[in-house]
């Protein structure tokens, strides 16, 4: 048990073992409540269809809110950069989340990505900004550039990027403070597009 819950983020060896001793000898009574709950998180959450938040339903709580901005989307990359903009209160539209970015190195292409998804709510029309919000690294500049070159190149439609005020490297939106990414997105500054040769 120790081995399993080492594996998981943000547990180290003593804080797994101290996980591990909690549950099977301090508060055994614990134990069958949290597979309980884990079980049926198993078996009823699962991936918007829409976005790529997780969901219960049809469609996740965002997707489903008429009171939201379907014109704007914010392309993050994990579910918990998703919760930390949701926790700024600075940004009022859709999400989408591609769960990762690119990584020549890691293997990790366009496919391993939600990005299919992402070119088909682009071709539904509707949609009028698009802002990428991801990671600002190496990685996360490569798939802000192929969303760029392959989704929405052509398209009418804003392209802005956030940036301002969050550290480089990972976890940037994960980590950053409600102040930050507020800031992050009420600055956010137009993407410089490519220039087309052939137009």
């Amino acid at each position: 048990m120790q081995k399993l819950l080492k594996q998981l983020p943000g547990l180290g060896y003593r804080s797994a073992e101290r996980i591990a001793l909690h549950l099977l000898v301090e508060h055994p009574e614990r134990l069958a409540a949290l597979q309980a709950a884990l079980s049926e998180a198993a078996t009823h959450i699962r991936r918007c269809p829409n976005c790529g938040n997780l969901c219960e339903g049809d469609l996740c709580e965002i997707c489903r809110n008429p009171r939201r901005q379907a014109n704007h989307v914010c392309v993050v990359e994990t579910v918990p950069d998703l919760l930390a903009v949701e926790r700024s209160g600075a940004f009022g539209g859709h999400y989408h989340v591609l769960h990762g970015k690119l990584s020549p190195i890691q293997g990790i292409g366009p496919e391993d990505l939600n990005m299919a998804r992402l070119g088909e709510r682009l071709g539904e029309g509707g949609i009028h900004e698009v802002t990428l919000a991801l990671s600002n690294d190496i990685e996360g500049e490569a798939t802000c550039h192929f969303i760029e070159e392959t989704l929405l190149r052509g398209r009418d439609i804003r392209v802005t990027r956030i940036g301002f005020g969050l550290p480089s490297g990972g976890g940037g939106l994960l980590f950053a403070d409600a102040t930050t990414l507020r800031n992050a997105l009420d600055g956010r500054r137009d993407w410089n597009r490519p220039i087309d040769p052939s137009a």
